[in-house]
């Protein structure tokens, strides 16, 4: 499945204050996060932002993107399919799911585990993922590729969308990659 406007949710995961002290590539992952945030705004496709238990683990991290239009849900699952999420996810109608944050191998591989369960599409952004620890990113990507996955960058998911530089958003999506 190709990803375009009509049939894809960007999916922001946990990144939150806490977190933020124990992630190495927390500042890519944060600015990677909000350069999807901001497509997600221009191109008009749904976001959804988690946040695992806001009560212990703060709210989400300053200096992200966050357009008033994003769909903002608690969660105390690792996954994002919980009762509430799933009821959302559904109502929207769409085949594909664009996954990034934090960390990759808890709540980003189970989200993405159940999303195929749900059949839906998954792409994972490599580049705005991460863990506490390297190794567990990559045994993470690893496993989710084994399992269908798609891994992307943020520029090849957004181009991707785009499809053609005669779309009427590509010079501002342009300007964000840049």
């Amino acid at each position: 499945m190709k990803l375009t406007n009509e049939n894809t949710l960007f999916v922001m995961i946990d990144i939150q204050e806490a977190f933020e002290q124990f992630i190495p590539e927390i500042n890519k992952v944060k600015e990677a996060s909000s350069i999807l945030n901001k497509a997600a705004e221009i191109l008009e496709i749904p976001l959804l932002i988690t946040e695992q238990y806001p009560e212990g683990l703060g709210n989400t991290s300053e200096n992200i993107y966050i357009p008033e239009s994003a769909k903002r849900f608690e969660k105390r699952t690792f996954t994002i399919f919980d009762d509430d999420i799933s009821n959302y996810i559904n109502s929207l109608g769409i085949n594909n799911i664009v996954l990034y944050g934090i960390e990759s191998h808890v709540c980003l591989m189970q989200s993405a585990l159940d999303a195929l369960m749900n059949d839906y599409e998954v792409f994972y952004v490599v580049n705005a993922v991460a863990s506490r620890k390297e190794e567990d990113k990559k045994i993470a990507i690893k496993r989710l590729r084994d399992m269908g996955v798609q891994m992307v960058s943020y520029e090849m998911a957004l181009f991707e969308i785009l499809h053609t530089s005669e779309h009427p958003k590509f010079r501002e999506i342009s300007k964000l990659v840049k």
